[in-house]
């Protein structure tokens, strides 16, 4: 670089020095509210998911630029996460090992500041928290390609936690290994639902001999391929990252918009943000028109349902429990008109949270 050119950055170098200043004495002066809040909190809930989603979508809103929307809410997000550990660290239980999908949800939502602690199963992430082992856990709910995740929705049925959040993520896959070829690999190990979500590209692309392996999670493959120097994995950058490999192909998903919906589980209920989605559980007889007078009561009231699926009840041959998720709080008027019908009806209905809606 140019001397003239030294001093034409050193303007804005400077600016930035000042700034950095700025923010800093900022970030500072911010904690120590935050600290104030959780003194005047006392032992009590630190964890407000209503007020950090009302943050979010108002640092969006202010937002100009030339900074993403996306990414503003990244910085705040972390902001908010040191912030809260000044208050007090949050332990947060998440569907391990380290490097899943499940724990860039928990962090995405919770930030890094977080404690985060991987569990074996979706049935350990939820016992922790109900044990208050963890504050909270998150655990995956759907996949936009491979649809519900059984296992959580059989437990939300019999659980005491409350969801309090929700995290959507963009999932993108990417072929690893430990070296930078294909030569000698003779298995790749994945998850069954990230090899159904890769199937097209792995006929295409891989070799006929590589066997396909399904293991506990994306993680697991990883850190296997990671041993093991004639294995490949599929799973995500930050698997990639912790187990030391290499991208051979990335963003291998069949499906460009992939995306997996988890949920925040904890002992707490989340007041009305705004803009607020309602998780419910209904058990009706299994006669001919029972699901649509669950429907229709919704149908009536002009609430938007962005869920509905039956799952096995377990409790006797062809019976179900229906899942629904509907846009609105609990607390609105509508919804409580809803619910208190459905009550006069003897219909068994289980609350399984209201919440913010993701903020992207």
């Amino acid at each position: 670089m140019s001397a003239e050119q030294e001093k034409q950055l050193l303007p804005h170098r400077n600016a930035i020095d000042e700034i950095d200043a700025a923010v800093l004495e900022l970030l500072n002066r911010r904690a120590v509210h935050a600290r104030a809040i959780g003194e005047l909190k006392g032992t009590g809930v630190v964890y407000r998911p209503e007020r950090e989603a009302q943050v979010l979508r108002r640092i969006k809103e202010l937002n100009q630029g030339p900074l993403s929307d996306e990414g503003v809410a990244r910085l705040f997000r972390e902001v908010m996460s040191e912030c809260l550990a000044v208050e007090r660290p949050l332990t947060v239980a998440y569907l391990g090992p380290e490097g899943t999908f499940t724990q860039q949800a928990a962090v995405k939502h919770f930030g890094h500041a977080a404690n985060t602690v991987g569990c074996a199963s979706v049935d350990e992430c939820m016992r922790q928290a109900e044990a208050d082992q963890a504050d909270y856990a998150v655990v995956p709910l759907e996949n936009s390609t491979e649809g519900s995740v059984g296992r959580t929705l059989d437990l939300l049925v019999s659980s005491p936690l409350k969801a309090c959040g929700e995290v959507v993520l963009r999932i993108h896959h990417q072929l690893l290994r430990k070296r930078e070829d294909w030569e000698g690999a003779d298995t790749v190990y994945a998850h069954a639902q990230a090899l159904a979500q890769c199937h097209d590209w792995l006929n295409k692309h891989l070799p006929p001999h590589i066997r396909r392996v399904a293991v506990s999670s994306n993680a697991e493959a990883a850190r296997m391929a990671a041993e093991d120097g004639g294995s490949l994995a599929i799973a995500g950058a930050a698997a990639a990252e912790r187990y030391g490999l290499v991208a051979l192909a990335r963003n291998i998903e069949d499906e460009p918009d992939n995306t997996t919906r988890f949920l925040v589980l904890g002992k707490q209920s989340t007041v009305p943000s705004g803009q607020d989605k309602t998780s419910l559980l209904f058990s009706t007889p299994n006669r001919a028109g029972s699901a649509a007078e669950l429907l229709a009561p919704f149908s009536e009231a002009g609430i938007s349902m962005s869920k509905f699926e039956s799952r096995p009840s377990k409790t006797g041959l062809w019976e179900y429990v229906f899942f629904i998720d509907i846009e609105g709080h609990r607390d609105d008027e509508r919804v409580r008109a809803v619910l208190e019908r459905f009550a006069e009806r003897n219909v068994f209905v289980k609350i399984i949270g209201s919440y913010p809606v993701a903020v992207l």
